[in-house]
């Protein structure tokens, strides 16, 4: 059993995908840590005010007194800062292509699959083909390979899982949504069957039940906002 890294704590919530993708990085490296979680969307703590007082968000990793907020700058500090079983791309062509899938994941999947697709004013089913049209270019990076990363989990796996199937799709599915169907999405499912057996996978994956429970509680402050 290792020793505890002096100073490693996470402050997540067990429902947000940035929070428990950082946790799948501290997993694959064997950095054992402390956890703390927020129930961020009842009330946030002073605490997370404190360490994160600009975006006022989790995840927050403090690591010997240094305080980063962000998930992916966080996963980045993970593997540089512990080299073993590396998460991002050492070819820089590799490593910044990776930056930006992750980034258009986090940024324009999210909103467009979560928010923009709850408060769509045109036909559901107008709706779900522009979520599907930018899934699909995720379908066409991951053909014919295990992982995003090529054989192992890396940054865009632990960033695109995290968000996709073990998030985004419990949202959906409780709106009564099959959004990345296997027939249309071969590549894609096959990945998260690969995903799914990974055990520092399986241990940072939500409830399923209690997870559509919270995404629903999100899409209905959606709609009231």
């Amino acid at each position: 059993m290792a020793e505890k890294e002096e100073g490693v704590k996470l402050i997540g919530s067990w429902a947000s995908p940035f929070s428990r993708r950082v946790e799948m990085a501290l997993k694959l490296k064997g950095v054992p840590y402390d956890y703390l979680d927020e129930d961020y969307l009842v009330v946030k703590s002073p605490l997370l005010l404190q360490l994160n007082p600009v975006y006022k968000k989790v995840p927050v990793l403090v690591h010997n007194g240094k305080i980063l907020p962000e998930s992916q700058l966080i996963l980045e500090y993970i593997d540089q800062t512990w080299t073993n079983n590396p998460i991002l791309p050492q070819d820089p062509y590799e490593k910044a292509m990776a930056r930006f899938w992750a980034k258009f994941v986090d940024e324009q999947v999210t909103l467009i699959g979560l928010r923009s697709l709850v408060k769509s004013e045109k036909r559901i089913d107008v709706a779900i083909e522009e979520v599907r049209e930018l899934i699909m270019l995720l379908e066409n990076q991951i053909t014919e390979k295990k992982f995003f990363g090529g054989e192992t989990i890396g940054f865009l796996d632990m960033v695109v899982g995290s968000m996709i199937p073990f998030c985004l799709a419990r949202g959906w599915e409780g709106m009564g949504i099959d959004m990345i169907p296997e027939e249309k999405f071969p590549e894609l499912n096959r990945w998260i069957k690969n995903l799914k057996e990974i055990e520092i996978v399986k241990e940072c994956i939500p409830d399923r039940e209690k997870h559509i429970e919270h995404m629903m509680k999100i899409v209905g402050r959606i709609k009231a906002a």
